[in-house]
């Protein structure tokens, strides 16, 4: 994989079946990852907190060692609407493609910084993630809410879909 190379992501829900499939461009590879460049193709989604519309920008970093994933999500015009974060498990990455099993919780941070868990209640429910999976996962919302109020990359304003 280089740069400018279409990567197509498959999300995968936690029982491992593939619910979502799009194609990105590799952006960087990352030594623990890679950042992708994606747009929204699918018509508007009102989420309540924001919406995804067509044409929006995605900058996306997916890591092999850590157990989420992150989305700078801008406009089509570049104005940043925040950063969309699924808890899920470590990224496998070959030649051509990425998979993540999404753990259900999600987190949204706005441009202030404000945060709000997502699908908490799914994430209880869910009878295919184990006790041991369900602690990452629990650790990794906490890891990106540390990241997100330090303003570490990728939650940074001025480099976040640069």
């Amino acid at each position: 994989m280089e740069p400018g190379d279409d990567v197509t992501v498959y999300k995968l829900d936690t029982k491992g079946t593939v619910v979502v499939s799009y194609q990105a461009e590799l952006s960087e590879l990352l030594p623990n990852g890679v950042c992708l460049s994606a747009r929204w193709t699918r018509p508007t989604l009102e989420l309540g907190y924001t919406s995804f519309e067509p044409g929006d920008r995605f900058k996306e970093w997916f890591f092999t060692d850590c157990w989420y994933n992150i989305f700078a999500v801008a406009s089509e015009g570049g104005e940043l609407k925040g950063w969309y974060c699924n808890v899920a498990e470590p990224a496998r990455i070959d030649e051509h493609s990425l998979s993540s099993r999404d753990l259900l919780l999600d987190l949204w941070v706005d441009p202030t910084f404000a945060m709000t868990v997502l699908d908490k209640e799914e994430f209880d429910s869910d009878q295919f993630l184990t006790p041991d999976v369900r602690e990452y996962a629990l650790r990794a919302l906490d890891q990106l809410r540390a990241r997100a109020q330090r303003r570490e990359p990728p939650f940074d304003l001025h480099q976040s879909l640069g």
